[in-house]
């Protein structure tokens, strides 16, 4: 591979600013490859894969290039020497690549890859709950599998298509997918491709959602004409494929504390041909009390950790914190104790969350089981989704009914 200038350029500012003004990396990268119109998607995927790489592995390279926490320019140079010299690229004879020593780096890759802190590049006090909440060997095997990069899978707009027609009309593209065996919607690429500029894409034939996030609505186990309530709808990934399965018949009520993102379900909606959506801003309690009793169905997609999706955010490694997790435990219960009123009597509750940690997940269904409001419901089913398992996103989900 020959490096070009413009391009190592561009993924030094990239990194830049994710790591010295911490936005996010997925921002950041997308804001960079419209820099040149003049770059081919080779040049948008080399930006792109080795910002996210760098990012990923950011702990253990500049353990090798021995830098502590300023991120200089300078810096950043060394730490994108190490990404290269362990890829085996031949580095250009520039001035910021001068004196590289790549028989140095090697070494020290050889002898930091014996810790997994190091190996893995988290935080200690990652590794730390990852060994005291999953367990020595379980912990050592995801963490390997969630630095991995992740698959690009589509889910099916049932309204609209069949997975046997999105992957002919991807072929005829040149994009290649396949089905995913027990997901019914789901059709994998086999490479990476820009899924986005496509015309089936535009027309909603499908939206790019991985395999264990298309897992919930079906667990939620919608019928058509159900009232359903989304009660932390974000974009609307899970809302769009409720609807779906519900054949646009019943409603949907999609539900979340930021207007942008239901703006941007809306619009997606829109696309999809999903006509039975209802955005609602919560603005304060009084926006969930309107509503208790009313749902024959909830799902509760949960605010967490999001340690279940590092793989694609390798970025949140870095900007999450532990006491973080504190919080966001304590907002889990509330959320569950409040939302949970939502659902009719014999009506059914999906808890769900993208972490892979017990605290945040069947900790904290059997926390609210015993609560006051909890003791309504009983446990139908629930479901742990490991990523060095199912080769996707960490994942829980609890199917509760109320009695």
């Amino acid at each position: 591979m020959r490096l070009h200038r413009n391009l190592v350029f561009a993924v030094i500012d990239s990194l830049n600013e994710i790591i010295n003004d911490e936005k996010y990396a997925d921002k950041i990268v997308s804001k960079t490859l419209k820099r040149d119109k003049r770059w081919g998607s080779r040049d948008r995927g080399f930006i792109a894969e080795t910002t996210y790489e760098i990012i990923r592995w950011k702990r253990l390279y500049s353990e090798i290039a021995d830098i502590k926490e300023h991120y200089s320019r300078e810096n950043l140079f060394k730490v994108f020497c190490v990404w290269a010299v362990l890829r085996g690229i031949e580095l250009p004879d520039w001035k910021q690549f001068t004196g590289t020593p790549a028989r140095r780096i090697k070494g020290r890759f050889d002898e930091l890859s014996k810790t997994r802190k190091f190996k893995e590049s988290i935080p200690d006090w990652m590794d730390e709950i990852g060994v005291k909440e999953l367990g020595e060997a379980v912990w050592t095997k995801e963490i390997n599998a969630l630095n991995t990069q992740a698959p690009v899978v589509l889910r099916t707009n049932s309204l609209k298509a069949t997975p046997k027609e999105v992957k002919t009309a991807l072929g005829e593209e040149e994009i290649h997918a396949e089905a995913v065996n027990k997901y019914p919607e789901a059709l994998k690429l086999t490479e990476r491709a820009n899924v986005f500029s496509t015309d089936i894409f535009k027309k909603g034939f499908f939206e790019v959602q991985d395999a264990s996030s298309q897992l919930v609505a079906h667990f939620l186990d919608v019928k058509p004409g159900m009232k359903v309530i989304d009660t932390c709808a974000g974009a609307g990934g899970k809302t769009l494929h409720i609807a779906a399965l519900t054949q646009n018949k019943g409603q949907i009520v999609a539900m979340d504390i930021y207007q942008n993102k239901l703006s941007e379900l809306k619009r997606r909606a829109r696309r999809a041909g999903a006509h039975n959506i209802e955005t609602r801003l919560i603005e304060s309690t009084k926006d969930i009390k309107k509503l208790y009793g009313k749902a024959d169905r909830v799902l509760i997609d949960a605010p967490c950790s999001g340690l279940g999706v590092l793989r694609r955010n390798p970025d949140a490694k870095w900007k999450l914190q532990p006491d973080f997790l504190d919080k966001i435990r304590a907002t889990q219960q509330e959320i569950l104790t409040s939302y949970s009123k939502m659902v009719k009597p014999e009506g059914k509750l999906v808890y769900a969350t993208c972490s892979i940690l017990p605290s945040e997940n069947q900790e904290q269904v059997a926390t609210f089981l015993k609560s006051e409001e909890g003791a309504n419901f009983e446990l139908v089913e629930d479901r742990k989704i490991l990523s060095h398992i199912s080769g996707y996103d960490g994942f829980y989900m609890a199917l509760l009914q109320k009695k």
